[in-house]
């Protein structure tokens, strides 16, 4: 993340993931810490992966200490093994005690969605299909989420309401058609934003082509279905398939020719990566 998004986007969020451990004090560190002392702890890997949100972890140090110092050994994106040394960070033991969990919260989080989303990436490889993530994230980590949706080799869809057209079943039944529903929303959109149509068998396909969707969603359609959407598609649209796409069952999608493929699973399911601060000591 660079520096304007981490003001304009990120600085609030961690500040209040800080409110919410800090309410007037972290009662512990003040019992042992009653005064300054300057220290380093070590930020330690405890699992193999990828590593992600090293900005986002060095600036809750920052924001609770703008004297706070952290040096990294890895960048985003670089693959980490378990026992490596990642970092230290260096200043006020009672920052360095007081920022441990919730710096360690988003690394951990935003390295193991990196991590699951490269594993599932990687299982893509030699096809044309794009791996996407979807707005299925933790309630106000979405910034960090996404970002490290992109960190571990995928892509993100839109990242929230206003940032792009996607008619869903609802959308469809409260127009009462899929015609309509792409009709109003070229009617009510500014042109330059596509619309895409969420379609559940190959008659709603035809009518999305028919109205002229800019992207066609094939949600939980079937391998053979969808290959024949593809078919009658002919480049008309873009495709994208959904549905309960994991790790696990991706594969059999890799061949079926479509553009994109939404993964829900890249935010909502993936484990965190072990990691840790250990060896803190005065210096």
């Amino acid at each position: 993340m660079n520096n304007i998004t981490m003001t304009l986007n990120a600085d609030e969020l961690i500040l209040n993931a800080l409110r919410e451990d800090i309410t007037s004090e972290d009662i512990t560190t003040n019992s042992v810490m009653r005064a300054p002392k300057t220290g380093e702890v070590e930020l330690i890997c405890k699992q193999d992966g990828i590593i992600a949100g090293l900005d986002v972890f060095k600036r809750v140090f920052t924001l609770l200490d703008g004297a706070t110092e952290t040096v990294f050994h890895v960048k985003d994106g670089d693959a980490v093994k378990n026992g490596d040394k990642l970092g230290i960070v260096r200043g006020d033991i009672r920052v360095l005690l007081s920022g441990e969990r919730t710096a360690l919260n988003f690394l951990q989080r935003m390295s193991g969605i990196a991590t699951y989303t490269r594993s599932v990436a990687k299982l893509l490889e030699g096809s044309k299909t794009k791996l996407l993530d979807t707005r299925k994230t933790t309630p106000n980590m979405r910034v960090f989420e996404k970002y490290a949706v992109r960190v571990g080799g995928g892509y993100n869809h839109r990242y929230n309401l206003s940032d792009g057209i996607l008619l869903k079943d609802n959308h469809i039944g409260a127009a009462g058609s899929v015609k309509e529903a792409v009709r109003m929303a070229k009617e009510y959109a500014p042109f330059v934003r596509k619309i895409e149509v969420e379609v559940e068998n190959l008659d709603m396909l035809r009518e999305a082509l028919e109205a002229s969707a800019d992207i066609i969603m094939l949600d939980n359609m079937s391998a053979e279905d969808m290959k024949e959407a593809v078919r009658l598609t002919k480049g008309r649209a873009e495709t994208e398939c959904s549905g309960n796409v994991t790790k696990e069952n991706i594969a059999r999608l890799k061949d079926i020719g479509v553009d994109y493929i939404s993964s829900g699973a890249l935010t909502h399911s993936a484990p965190i990566l072990d990691l840790s601060l250990k060896n803190l000591h005065a210096v």
